[in-house]
């Protein structure tokens, strides 16, 4: 294999190191094809990285949600103390109930990684 196409393509890296480990340096004995161990890796790198961003998704949601819910009210729009104390008890509750399903997702998350992830 080039030296480019090693740079270019870290699974077959992978996947060589995988073979060497399990064969030695002269691959003696493996009737794998490089390409086919270095795809899985790849398909597994590939449903981690659509994870990952799932995630990061879920993440910046949250953030615009608790950001819209922290922002101060406009003063000039409330005008009894009673409105007040019921909108902010509504966005604490809504703030709750965020924090509570993402600590339900990363609960879930951790769970399937350690699932897939030896350990």
């Amino acid at each position: 294999m080039s030296e480019r196409a090693r740079r270019d393509k870290p699974e077959q890296l992978i996947a060589e190191d995988i073979l060497r480990a399990i064969y030695g340096d002269d691959f003696k004995g493996c009737t794998a094809r490089l390409d086919d161990i270095a795809a899985i890796i790849s398909a597994g790198r590939s449903q981690r990285q659509a994870q990952a961003e799932e995630l990061l998704d879920l993440y910046e949601k949250l953030v615009e949600a608790l950001d819209l819910l922290s922002t101060p009210p406009d003063i000039k729009k409330i005008t009894d103390p009673n409105e007040l104390r019921l909108l902010l008890s509504e966005r604490l509750d809504a703030i709750h109930t965020l924090t509570a399903r993402t600590m339900e997702t990363t609960a879930l998350a951790k769970k399937q990684r350690e699932g897939i992830e030896p350990g």
